[in-house]
């Protein structure tokens, strides 16, 4: 039970739905869908659309998602890869010599890769949707037309993203007057109801092909992209099959490579060997810390697009790898960094729906960076990610673009079941902290017993680019004795990540979602 003298939010409790999401327009849009006989698949792709109005900075119809589904309720899952691909023409020996320092700037064309993320959601509603396909458009088209306000933690990121905004085209969507909008301001974008118009009225082909597509494409070619119609006519979402471990008797799944889920899976092994009840605060940063070391650095050395670049689950889940992990951890002193060359960046949205027939949906939705590569298309204002930045130039590296491959992601959705049950939908944001943030949502909740909400609230830490983040609410004497363990400790200086969960009590059947206080969002049900 929650300290109801202090500030902070209950969990919210359904017998029957539930969704909870990053903004308050978005559970409110996927809620009347869900109370109108919209199922899961539905309310999450009316949510994500309201999104790409309502979070403009952190994902746009220009990115990509992923999804795991549960259709009945249970363990039987299917994940949805909707990552878009580099285009069939790139040029990479010109490339390499354009940037010799091998990476690709996130504000130039050959960032684009082609939006994978409208595939995906017309992809899951053919196959489990259940309203019509223009019942969950038609809201982003009426809220991009009447405007809805700023809300507060939007409008702190719209003003540290805003110098990301170089494109003229790009200043003019999404800037007032040259400045960002702010807090209560009603921001509306008329051209990207037109888009959704098409989108409706067309289904993916209204994105992929026509005006839109010709947008999009006449802004990147005018620029030097290698982008053509046939690359965002052949676009095509994947049905994969999920992986997955087990954890403190759950069994947790995720989306394969090209995400970063297993990077969850191997922290969660390594994980199980430890007791942290029995830690002090310091010691569970600590090892929190060296693990998330360990499973990054099998990230970065294997994962890439496996149509490209072989990744063997099974073995980086091995006893063998993961024991020899295990094996380079000290709690009394902290590990070097192992060499990282993926790009720091933090703007994602995540969503979580569980609809009263038991339906489950973990969505997750991004366009990399602070308003992707910040260029938007001249004529619907549509905003185009910056996902091929995480493409390497180094020909032996895995993760190396190629054409018509797709790029090592992090955005990552979870959940967790029980035996034969469903018993949790989850996800982090926060790019790379994304499977850390993922362990350390299960590790409140399944080590500390927390709620779901309580679990979301509880302060953060995070080892990344050589030093150890630790947010303002972690104690000094704490931050001193990881110091003392040769951690370089950094303060935090915004919030690190958010996450939604909702958490199903088998016995009870009873909903129980958790919204992140380092949002705007909410959940709801009824």
């Amino acid at each position: 039970m929650r300290d109801f003298f202090s500030p902070g939010r209950s969990d919210v409790m359904s017998n029957q739905a539930m969704i909870t999401t990053s903004h308050p327009l978005a559970t409110s849009i996927g809620l009347k869908c869900l109370n109108n006989g919209g199922n899961a698949v539905d309310a999450a792709i009316a949510a994500a659309a309201i999104l790409s109005l309502a979070e403009p900075h952190m994902t746009s119809i220009g990115g990509d998602c992923f999804a795991l589904v549960a259709p009945h309720g249970d363990s039987r899952i299917h994940a949805i890869n909707g990552s878009g691909r580099a285009p069939a023409g790139i040029d990479v020996d010109q490339l390499r010599k354009d940037y010799p320092d091998g990476e690709i700037p996130r504000d130039h064309c050959h960032a684009v890769t082609i939006p994978g993320a409208i595939d995906a959601w017309y992809l899951m509603h053919q196959k489990w949707g259940r309203s019509s396909w223009r019942n969950l458009i038609e809201p982003a088209s009426h809220y991009a037309r009447a405007g809805i306000p700023v809300h507060q933690r939007v409008a702190v990121d719209w003003a540290e993203d805003m110098e990301n905004l170089n494109d003229p085209d790009a200043q003019r969507f999404y800037l007032d007057d040259g400045k960002p909008y702010r807090a209560g301001q009603i921001f509306a974008l008329p051209a990207l109801a037109e888009a959704f118009d098409l989108i409706a009225e067309y289904g993916r082909e209204g994105f992929y092909q026509g005006p839109v597509a010709e947008d999009i494409l006449s802004k990147l070619k005018s620029l030097g992209g290698y982008h053509q119609a046939a690359d965002f006519a052949a676009i095509q979402a994947q049905e994969v099959q999920p992986i997955y471990t087990t954890y403190r008797g759950k069994t947790i799944w995720e989306c394969p490579p090209n995400g970063q889920g297993i990077t969850t899976l191997i922290m969660a092994r390594l994980c199980e060997r430890y007791d942290f009840n029995a830690m002090s605060d310091a010691d569970f940063i600590h090892v929190l810390a060296e693990i998330s070391k360990q499973a990054y650095g099998l990230r970065d050395h294997f994962l890439a697009d496996p149509e490209y670049a072989r990744v063997s689950v099974d073995w980086l889940l091995s006893d063998a790898v993961i024991d020899k992990a295990a094996a380079q951890i000290d709690m009394a002193k902290a590990s070097a960094f192992q060499v990282s060359d993926f790009p720091t960046h933090s703007d994602t949205v995540y969503l979580s729906v569980i609809d009263k027939d038991g339906m489950a949906v973990s969505f997750i939705y991004s366009i990399f960076d602070g308003f992707g590569s910040g260029i938007a298309s001249p004529e619907y204002g549509i905003i185009l990610q910056s996902r091929g930045r995480g493409f390497r130039l180094d020909p032996d590296h895995p993760n190396v673009i190629a054409p018509n491959k797709r790029p090592f992601h992090t955005i990552i959705p979870a959940m967790m079941t029980e035996g034969d049950k469903l018993a949790g939908v989850f996800g982090v944001m926060g790019g790379q902290y994304q499977a850390v943030g993922q362990m350390g949502f299960l590790i409140n909740y399944l080590d500390f017993g927390m709620s779901p909400q309580q679990a979301l609230d509880a302060p953060r830490s995070f080892a990344i680019d050589g030093a150890l983040q630790l947010e303002t609410r972690i104690d000094t004497a704490i931050a001193d004795e990881l110091s003392a363990r040769g951690h370089k400790i950094q303060i935090a200086d915004s919030p690190i990540g958010g996450g939604q969960a909702i958490c199903r009590n088998l016995d009870s059947g009873v909903l129980i979602a958790g919204s992140d206080p380092r949002k705007d969002g909410f959940a709801a049900g009824f």
